[in-house]
């Protein structure tokens, strides 16, 4: 039972991987899209549940996010053909989660993927992305995700920086607590 959130993100990984292969917006794209977004859901749910929530699993499941947004943008970019501006700002959030990343290895020595509520937010836009371009279109769907992203991207750089041991829990910044009530 504790090995099953880590299987989840683990699954999470290949099913984004299979998103490159499969036709992008097809019933199967959208059948392996919606096994990722569950498998997210569930990892972490099911780790608080059986208690077996580790750094190792939190790590796992940092992985499993940042290889489903990038899988998503090799699907998405060719086909979307977005605007300069579009594009350099999604590098510029790449950059910033980068660096966040980096800051927190070096000071900690571990995989810093925080777990706060901008960043669950901007996942689950991330997520919606193919459903709100659908109805919105690109540059509305762009600016709000992007919008987020780079408030989540800031916001976890900065606790990174500030906090003084790693609290992968950690709901918001300002707010340090190992429990993220």
């Amino acid at each position: 039972m504790k090995h099953i959130p880590n299987t989840l993100s683990v699954l999470r990984i290949l099913c984004s991987l299979l998103l490159i292969v499969v036709q992008p917006l097809s019933a199967l794209f959208f059948g392996i899209y919606v096994v990722c977004g569950a498998s997210d859901v569930l990892d972490g749910y099911v780790a608080r549940k059986t208690n077996s929530s580790s750094s190792l699993g939190a790590s796992i499941d940092g992985v499993a996010d940042t290889i489903f947004i990038a899988v998503l943008l090799v699907v998405f970019l060719p086909i979307l053909l977005p605007s300069l501006w579009i594009i350099c700002w999604i590098a510029a959030v790449a950059l910033v989660r980068l660096g966040s990343l980096l800051a927190g290895f070096v000071k900690y020595r571990a995989l810093s993927f925080l777990h706060t509520y901008a960043n669950k937010a901007t996942g689950l836009a991330l997520f919606s992305f193919p459903f709100l371009y659908s109805v919105f279109g690109l540059t509305a769907t762009a600016v709000v995700i992007c919008g987020l992203a780079s408030y989540s991207a800031i916001e976890e750089l900065m606790i990174n920086l500030t906090s003084k041991e790693l609290l992968r829990d950690v709901t918001r910044i300002g707010y340090f607590s190992r429990s993220g009530e």
